[in-house]
């Protein structure tokens, strides 16, 4: 019984006790678990990569064999960020199951500064330079920003996990009524039954399968609905026909970054939008992968997030962040690896040199993505109730303080037009429910919890249960809780 204990902690004992006493974050898996795996985050986020540079590169102007290389870039960047998220490199990166791509928070002052710029070859290039100096910017803030994380305990990392699921949810919901909202067959009801098949799909593969096909029920998940969505003409193959088998991202492939004021400052907001929710995340994530994220790992995490976007623009990137849909998915698989998430970012690597692999993923019709995405994103959700029930709801101060973040964090996914009055710079945070529901949440628990703090500040008001009296029991009730 003693020997046992001296075999866990002896640094030069055999390689196979050496692997079980990994923290699960570190462990590598076989190679066929891997990749499979590492594809199944990929296929998560594809869409939530390739839709930013879609949408500038549109308004831009670009012609379809552009529109492929600016996407093709974003994957490129969004694998060399996640290499430095994952795997780290000196006190960069969170070493953590995180993937990196494009943030939307980005897409609307992107647009401003399209609209606002009157030669459009130039909007590029400003844009760029915007971001590599937030991005600069943000990596030197990163150590103070980090400090933030004791304003972070349950009931606020809680509440945030809870709001990124619930506002994740309206795109899955979207991606499931079809690819373009203009069209009148959007919301019909072969694209709902094919996001419900997939659903379905994903549910039975997770409740009647086991091991290795149960952890992947996404990934096949998306292979048998995209299969099943070929016979009713969804699934588009011309991507595949049309890609180039080899191109690389050239720098500054349009043109040399260029600096303007204020789309530096409009890029700096963004950054201190995207630097809110990567910490939100790597909370969440630390709590799903049970390695809570500290202050060192938070400000490494950050590192990475910003040097990634400073890189981004010099390959045509745009500024990166992480994944909230990824964190569901390691949720969901319990696969904790950050190696797997690694082997993802060298996918994500691979598609950005070769447009043909990028355009396989691409066949995914988006309805099928969208039953998938039913069951990432509400994974989040449910691990962030899973926290909120180690955060003492039953004390009043919490109470108030889940209610009232939770109502603000919900406010844009309710009524998008809500912040439709404040000036275009306010609603790039405000528009942002995971932005706006953290910073409630962390004010009300400082107003409430840290400020002026009183003995009686830990009264506990016991819930009645059914058939309780308003009178004596629930008082009892109150009076044993203390």
């Amino acid at each position: 019984m003693a020997a046992k204990p001296q075999v866990r902690n002896a640094p030069d004992a055999g390689s196979a006790p050496e692997d079980r006493e990994k923290h699960p974050v570190d462990e590598t898996l076989p190679p066929l678990k891997m990749l499979t795996s590492g594809l199944q985050h990929v296929a998560a986020m594809y869409a939530g990569v390739v839709a930013p540079p879609l949408i500038v590169g549109a308004a831009v102007g670009l012609s379809g064999t552009e529109l492929t290389f600016l996407t093709g870039a974003s994957l490129f960047t969004a694998g060399l960020a996640t290499f430095l998220q994952t795997l780290g490199v000196w006190k960069i990166g969170a070493r953590l199951p995180f993937v990196n791509g494009v943030t939307f928070a980005g897409v609307a002052p992107m647009l401003a500064i399209v609209d606002t710029t009157e030669n459009k070859a130039d909007a590029l290039p400003v844009i760029f330079g915007a971001i590599i100096v937030a991005g600069l910017l943000g990596f030197l803030a990163a150590p103070w920003f980090s400090r933030l994380v004791r304003f972070f305990p349950p009931v606020v990392t809680g509440t945030v996990i809870t709001l990124i699921g619930v506002s994740l949810l309206p795109v899955a919901f979207g991606w499931a009524q079809g690819p373009n909202p203009k069209a009148e067959d959007y919301g019909s009801t072969t694209f709902l039954s094919l996001a419900g098949i997939t659903l379905v799909v994903v549910l039975l593969l997770r409740r009647f399968t086991r091991g290795f096909l149960k952890q992947v029920a996404v990934l096949v998940g998306l292979v048998i609905g995209t299969l099943i969505a070929i016979p009713f003409g969804v699934t588009d193959f011309t991507p595949v026909t049309e890609a180039d088998i080899v191109g690389f991202p050239s720098p500054f492939h349009f043109g040399a970054p260029q600096f303007a004021l204020a789309a530096i400052i409009s890029m700096c907001v963004v950054m201190l939008v995207s630097m809110t929710e990567s910490t939100a995340d790597m909370l969440a994530l630390g709590e799903i992968v049970d390695r809570p994220a500290d202050e060192k790992t938070i400000a490494a995490g950050l590192r990475a997030d910003t040097l990634g976007s400073a890189i981004s623009p010099l390959f045509n990137g745009f500024m990166c962040s992480a994944f909230a849909q990824n964190i569901g998915l390691v949720a969901m698989t319990r696969i904790r690896s950050r190696f797997v998430v690694a082997c993802g970012g060298g996918f994500l690597v691979l598609m950005g040199l070769s447009p043909v692999a990028a355009s396989l993923i691409s066949v995914v019709p988006r309805p099928v993505l969208g039953g998938a995405g039913v069951v990432l994103f509400g994974s989040v959700a449910a691990s962030g109730i899973q926290t909120l029930v180690k955060a003492g709801l039953e004390k009043d101060n919490n109470v108030l303080i889940v209610a009232v973040s939770l109502a603000v964090g919900i406010i844009p996914i309710t009524k998008p037009d809500f912040y439709h009055a404040f000036p275009e710079t306010a609603q790039i945070i405000l528009d942002s429910g995971i932005s706006t529901g953290c910073v409630a949440a962390v004010l009300l628990n400082v107003v409430f919890n840290h400020l002026g703090r009183r003995q009686d500040d830990d009264d506990v008001t016991a819930p009645m249960e059914p058939g309780d009296e308003i009178s004596g029991s629930h008082t009892a009730k109150a009076a044993h809780a203390h």
